[in-house]
């Protein structure tokens, strides 16, 4: 039993991406980033956030040039700080998981429709995914066969 585990956790090793590793810009643009849609989430009035997130963005600017020290602090104290203000029900756009229009009325599939397979060539041949949009491969949104809809993160993988 040791060495199968042993042997998965291997595979799972090699198959495993790498972290990517950030610059130091890329970690606080992320963290702008998410910070402006915490931020959306807890302000629905829109002028608010507005005033909100130019107030976000002089404390970020306040600090631009630091040494790198205090730059490694304040990004992670920046962190910390967004991790006590996440909110509880983060907004989500409304055709996506978690979503009130998630896969309202989905159109039901060709085979059900015309059972004796006399599909009509007008038929639209592209199949959509779970958040209805259309499966593209260049995007990398494609759904097919089984999809993982993670309702807690409010996301489909």
């Amino acid at each position: 039993a040791a060495t199968m585990n042993a042997v998965i956790t291997a595979a799972a090793n090699q198959a495993r991406q790498k972290p990517v590793k950030l610059s130091h810009n890329q970690e606080v643009a992320r963290l702008y980033r998410k910070s402006l849609k915490t931020l959306s989430s807890w302000v629905i009035d829109r002028d608010i956030f507005l005033e909100e997130a130019t107030n976000l963005r002089s404390r970020f600017d306040s600090e631009r040039g630091c040494s790198n020290a205090k730059a490694v602090r304040l990004l992670k104290e920046g962190k910390a700080e967004l991790f006590e203000f996440t909110h509880p029900d983060p907004y989500c756009v409304p055709f996506m998981p978690g979503g009130s229009l998630f896969m309202r009325n989905p159109p039901p599939p060709l085979e059900i429709c015309f059972p004796d397979g006399d599909i009509p060539a007008d038929a639209p041949k592209h199949t959509l995914n779970p958040d209805m949009s259309v499966c593209t491969p260049e995007t990398g949104k494609v759904a097919v066969g089984s999809v993982l809809v993670d309702f807690g993160k409010k996301n489909m993988e």
